[in-house]
């Protein structure tokens, strides 16, 4: 839709402002440029170089030659004189020439005990006991790193309290997750009943796409209670596609959406999803890539206050008047589920 103000300017399009300019007088520009200077005091409309005045009122001579004014810039620049220094150079020091102060290198030298070969010979044939009890005797039983204390003489009496090392027991690396995402995947779309919990946690190669169908499959899903996916790379528009879920969904109790990209943009999105929802009961949201800020921690702690619902929330909040009111609402519901369960048991 073209606008009314700009019917008139179609006009002015094929206007030639050069020969407008060439057919003014000298009073017509003066008058252009008082008008000019009028609307635009500092000529910020003109280029750099044009918004000087020409303050010159001599006569030109002749034309401008660039070439002929550089050689004569250049003859002036020669014949000038340099001016005579008060002090005249000599190149002479003056003073003392720094040195910088070299410092001494350390030499560690390694001390070596040497034993007596009867003695080194006991000591290599000691067994555990019997050097415990040695320890302890010389007093550096405190030495050993141990959280186990150990009797060296086995009986009440005797040097008591002395560390036992012991083997450190190696940690191995945490097994592959072994689910499978596209067979998990069609389970919940067919609403299967044996499919109750799902675990894609630490599987860190499922594509955007494919968790977005997880959680359209799960807002008809009928079965899943728990839903977990900690690790897993998603960001934002996961966490929108699962504030969908949790508004249509009535059959989930617990969803896990920890050590993901997830921001505040999209933490939002799913508090404002749990106030719409009366069915979740736990919901772990903590070690997301970026802090959510003062703001959603105080909206986490309101939409707690409206939910009677959830009673377990994972995340630690990093002010202290959300987490106090998140507390209270979280003690608040976990009272209302005890009451009911009385009230059945009744």
């Amino acid at each position: 839709m073209t606008l009314s103000f700009k019917k008139d300017l179609d006009k002015y399009k094929d206007l030639d402002e050069d020969e407008i300019l060439n057919n003014l007088s000298v009073d017509e520009l003066k008058q252009l440029e008082t008008a000019l200077e009028e609307m635009d005091p500092e000529n910020a409309l003109l280029p750099a170089g044009l918004r000087q005045k020409n303050q010159t009122t001599k006569q030109a001579t002749g034309r401008f030659d660039r070439e002929r004014l550089l050689k004569y810039l250049e003859k002036e620049a020669m014949e000038y004189k340099d001016r005579e220094d008060i002090v005249p150079f000599t190149g002479e020091k003056k003073g003392k020439a720094f040195i910088p102060k070299q410092k001494p290198v350390e030499t560690r030298q390694e001390n070596v005990t040497t034993l007596d070969p009867e003695l080194e010979e006991a000591l290599s044939s000691a067994t555990d006991t019997e050097l415990c009890d040695l320890a302890s005797i010389l007093g550096v039983h405190t030495l050993v790193t141990s959280n186990q204390t150990y009797d060296g003489t086995g009986a009440k009496e005797g040097y008591n309290n002395v560390v036992k090392g012991e083997k450190m027991n190696p940690v191995f690396d945490e097994p592959p997750n072994p689910t499978n995402v596209e067979e998990t995947l069609d389970r919940i779309k067919r609403n299967d009943a044996s499919l109750t919990e799902v675990n894609l946690n630490n599987i860190k190669n499922i594509p955007v796409p494919t968790l977005k169908d997880f959680a359209k499959a799960m807002e008809k899903n009928t079965h899943v209670t728990k839903f977990s996916m900690a690790a897993t790379r998603s960001n934002d528009p996961i966490a929108v596609a699962f504030s969908d879920t949790l508004r249509e969904n009535k059959t989930l109790r617990s969803l896990n959406l920890e050590s993901n990209f997830i921001t505040s943009a999209g933490m939002q999105s799913l508090i404002d999803s749990l106030r719409d929802n009366d069915t979740l009961t736990e919901i772990k949201i903590d070690n997301q890539r970026q802090q959510l800020g003062t703001n959603v921690e105080m909206e986490i702690a309101k939409m707690l206050e409206e939910n009677n619902s959830i009673v377990k929330f994972g995340y630690h909040f990093t002010k202290q008047g959300p987490r106090s009111r998140a507390a209270a609402a979280i003690t608040k519901n976990n009272d209302l589920v005890r009451r009911r369960r009385v009230e059945g048991d009744q």
